[in-house]
């Protein structure tokens, strides 16, 4: 318990210089994946359930997006978070984003709507130690904060490679995204580092909607594909996952989407690739 107290009055210090008024709308420093490879000694790591949520960090007093703005969150909804940082996906459920979304960037929130919000954490900002002893901590705060939508994301070990791809098969045909992999004996660090990894059957990538391929057949009269440009330039269409409502009124021209894809062509373009969702900006 002394331990524990002396980790929250040492990270309550640190934290409250950054998250000034002075950065208050600064987007905060977060740790990003790179993606696993064959190879990886998975034994090494601990291992979790990517979340299909939106980012956030709790810097003791303030709950926000990945972009620095404050989450528009109930009060009673962070009423008893500790005051030292977290960070953590706030999630509804499995094929949930949409609902999410839309409850979380209401100005005004709606109770009703966050009794179904989560926020499940998985990393301790600035603590001391390597990553198994910073999962104990984050057990430790869970435990004494108890309330039920503030949780500790699963992690747990494999032994080896074909353990994890049957872990990853398991998580997708449930609905899941993928897994993250986090070494074991890493201290604390933000940017992007293999000290995290992600895996998933799929990729995930950007681009930017430039035109529109019109329908044939049942679609006719709609859109058919929506014309994408990469970031390097390279030109695609995305058929696949658009709703008949979304064919009906396509995103405007310049709106910035992310879509899957299975990897790229030898002409540096996506195979398969799939609407997801417009990428928002939180």
């Amino acid at each position: 318990m002394a331990g524990l107290i002396r980790l929250l009055a040492g990270l309550a210090l640190t934290w409250a210089a950054w998250f000034s008024p002075a950065h208050a709308d600064a987007p905060p420093a977060m740790l990003l994946a790179e993606t696993y490879a064959a190879g990886i000694d998975v034994s090494q790591y601990w291992v979790s359930e990517k979340y299909d949520g939106v980012r956030a960090q709790w810097d003791g007093k303030t709950l926000r997006f990945r972009s620095g703005g404050s989450v528009p969150a109930p009060a009673w909804f962070t009423a008893k978070f500790p005051p030292v940082p977290l960070d953590g996906e706030l999630w509804i459920a499995r094929n949930a984003f949409d609902t999410l979304s839309g409850t979380v960037r209401k100005l005004e929130p709606v109770d009703a709507e966050w009794r179904q919000v989560r926020y499940l954490i998985f990393e301790l900002p600035g603590a001391e130690g390597d990553f198994s002893t910073r999962i104990r901590q984050m057990q430790s705060l869970v435990t004494e904060v108890g309330v039920p939508w503030l949780q500790l994301v699963e992690q747990t070990r494999m032994p080896d490679r074909a353990a994890l791809m049957k872990r990853l098969d398991t998580v997708v045909r449930a609905g899941g995204e993928g897994l993250m992999l986090h070494r074991a004996d890493a201290l604390y660090l933000t940017g992007r580092s293999d000290a995290l990894l992600k895996l998933k059957p799929w990729q995930d990538a950007e681009a930017v909607v430039v035109g529109y391929a019109p329908g044939k057949g049942k679609y006719q009269g709609m859109t058919g594909a929506l014309e994408m440009e990469m970031p390097d330039g390279k030109r695609f269409r995305i058929g696949s996952g658009i709703s008949d409502a979304l064919r009906r009124q396509p995103p405007p021209i310049g709106t910035r989407i992310t879509y899957r894809y299975q990897h790229l062509t030898k002409s540096g373009v996506p195979r398969h690739p799939r609407y997801l969702r417009v990428r928002e900006d939180f």
